[in-house]
């Protein structure tokens, strides 16, 4: 069985095509800026990449462009898209309406729809991506999984707000939590990694990139997480800000004279690493500046690593105890002392991090704490596209 996946953001395309006989990936890859002159696909195939480069612009195009690459030419790995069995793609907002991965039929696509207003940059992306396919293939079989479908078991004194419940009654205000494909994948794999059941183990599965976010799963559920309403909530990241009080939000547009797109620009984009550093969203930029003596940098390292620990904690705290840290994404797979400073203060916890192993660890699934820790510290990639080709797979039969 061959399942591609697509992941269509509002100017990129991300693909990755499945023999789930074995799991394995055949090819993988991306288009890049679409509706730029620029734009170009990177294909990924028997470990090289490839740049090629076309003005694509707009995602029809684009998926039609990938067919087009997946057979004929020099990076063809099929001899017709009859060899398709069916196609998964990552959705992200889902609302309430979805708890799990659904075949994408016309009534889950107005469903779907509905949802644009919680995520008015994504979803309308993610519809574009089903109907190019849908018209390029218009009998295959397409599965969405849902970026919010994971956290849909939280209670509801997690998910909701301190505000009038007419907004949550009316407008769907709540928290939805995001990464759901990725906290799902590496919360069940951390059990299969370690031989263990999810039933009885509590997890705290740590997602830290450049967006980053923390969830809290009990028994395989997830009960909490940190992003909310949109993925701006909780942790500090690359450019996002995380949790801010809401009255300095409203000082700051009186202050500013913003509307309300331009405090989301400055929350979103212009916050974070990015914001309190002066330099750079990306963490290993200010870490150079560190040694160089930048003390903003030294601020935004020190803000971004308390975020991320004292959610730990809080975690711990909402399920009584925790049995497992895992630490996945890309800074949280490739830095050490992300993991290291972040456990640094929870021995209380019975948390005991060997530092040999920790530094060994590069995005490679290992166990990081010592054999006579309480707390089991795991680094688990993530494989999101995987979760979904799976998914996907289970719908086919």
């Amino acid at each position: 069985m061959k399942i591609l996946v697509l992941n269509c953001g509002s100017s990129s395309i991300k693909y990755a095509l499945y023999n789930m006989t074995d799991q394995s990936v055949i090819t993988s890859g991306g288009i890049e800026k679409i509706g730029l002159p620029d734009s170009c696909i990177i294909v990924k195939l028997n470990g090289e990449k490839h740049k090629i480069e076309r003005p694509i612009e707009e995602h029809t195009a684009g998926v039609q462009w990938i067919f087009e690459v997946l057979t004929t030419g020099e990076y063809a790995v099929l001899k017709s898209l009859d060899e398709l069995d069916a196609v998964g793609h990552r959705m992200v907002h889902g609302g309430e309406k979805f708890n799990k991965s659904v075949v994408l039929t016309p009534e889950v696509m107005e469903a779907f729809t509905a949802c644009n207003d919680l995520a008015p940059l994504h979803n309308p992306a993610n519809i574009k991506g089903v109907n190019a396919v849908s018209a390029l293939l218009p009998n295959i079989t397409q599965v969405g999984v849902f970026d919010t479908a994971f956290h849909q078991t939280m209670p509801d004194y997690a998910y909701m707000y301190a505000l009038p419940y007419e907004l949550y009654e009316k407008y769907g205000v709540r928290r939805y939590g995001f990464h759901g494909t990725s906290h799902r994948y590496v919360s069940q794999r951390v059990c299969e990694f370690l031989g263990c059941s999810p039933e009885g183990k509590k997890i705290i599965t740590c997602h830290i990139g450049n967006g980053a976010s923390i969830a809290a799963v009990k028994d395989g559920k997830c009960v909490d997480t940190s992003m909310g309403l949109t993925p701006l909530e909780g942790l500090m990241m690359g450019t996002r800000s995380g949790d801010v009080d809401a009255g300095a939000v409203t000082f700051i547009m009186d202050k500013l004279g913003l509307d309300t797109k331009g405090v989301s620009d400055l929350l979103n984009k212009k916050s974070g690493l990015a914001g309190v550093s002066c330099l750079s969203s990306d963490y290993r930029d200010v870490v150079g500046a560190i040694a160089e003596g930048n003390d903003k940098c030294r601020l935004a390292k020190e803000m971004y690593m308390y975020r991320i620990k004292k959610y730990i904690g809080q975690y711990a705290a909402a399920m009584g105890g925790v049995d497992i840290i895992l630490f996945t994404g890309g800074a949280g797979e490739n830095q050490s002392d992300v993991r290291e400073l972040t456990t640094s203060g929870l021995e209380f916890m019975g948390v005991k991090m060997d530092e040999a192993k920790n530094k060994a660890c590069r995005a490679t699934e290992a166990i990081l704490s010592t054999d006579d820790s309480k707390v089991t510290v795991c680094c688990i990639p993530t494989d999101e596209e995987l979760m979904i080709a799976l998914d996907t797979q289970a719908l086919c039969k």
